[in-house]
């Protein structure tokens, strides 16, 4: 398995981040909807902090996601309409925005209400990002779950994209990101690459 990306496939990395990421946020996502729906007793708080602990796990993920990007190189893209591609970018940027706002909103959230120290999985203590403060905590809180919602709706467009990708146009956008993919795949060809149409009789 090649680690860097080519012109025809994300590289073994790359997925490896993609994936990892994806799994946790689906993890910190489902664990924070059912945890804020349960009783504020003690015997919560391994929850919470389950759940703080995998949301700065990915943020941490993202850090190192970004870095590798500026070694990696991206594979090329399909060839498609001017606002499908800008749309694609767009989802794409709004992703990598999210991946950070969320954790950093959550661990800010954390920080300002001055509950007790928080443990990454019980191994060391995580640092306070500000002092305890209501009205930071607050905003932190509504932020923190609004971006979450919004992370959802990309989400959605983001694996809607790639479906289409898959099942309508019938490229490889989808394959070249999937673990398992393991035949040899041909790089997708631009516009100007493309043969032309067939004349009209």
């Amino acid at each position: 398995m090649a680690l860097k990306s080519t012109d025809a496939r994300w590289g073994g990395i790359a997925r490896s981040f993609h994936w990892l990421i994806f799994a946790l946020i689906l993890v910190a996502g489902t664990v924070g909807l059912i945890m804020v729906e349960l009783p504020k007793r003690p015997n919560i708080i391994p929850v919470y902090s389950f759940h703080k602990s995998v949301g700065l796990t990915v943020l941490a993920l993202a850090v190192l996601r970004l870095l590798w990007r500026l070694f990696d190189r991206r594979p090329r893209e399909p060839a498609m309409p001017a606002w499908q591609r800008w749309a694609s970018r767009l989802v794409h940027g709004a992703l990598y925005a999210l991946i950070f706002a969320i954790p950093l909103s959550g661990w800010l959230f954390d920080s300002a209400g001055g509950l007790r120290p928080l443990h990454w999985f019980g191994l060391f203590e995580v640092p306070k990002l500000v002092a305890p403060d209501g009205d930071i905590k607050d905003i932190a809180e509504t932020l923190h779950e609004a971006l979450f919602w919004v992370l959802a709706a990309a989400v959605v467009l983001h694996v809607g994209g790639a479906l289409k990708h898959h099942f309508i146009d019938r490229d490889e956008v989808l394959a070249r990101m999937l673990p398992w993919r393991t035949r040899r795949l041909r790089p997708l060809a631009t516009e100007a690459e493309r043969p032309p149409p067939p004349p009209i009789a």
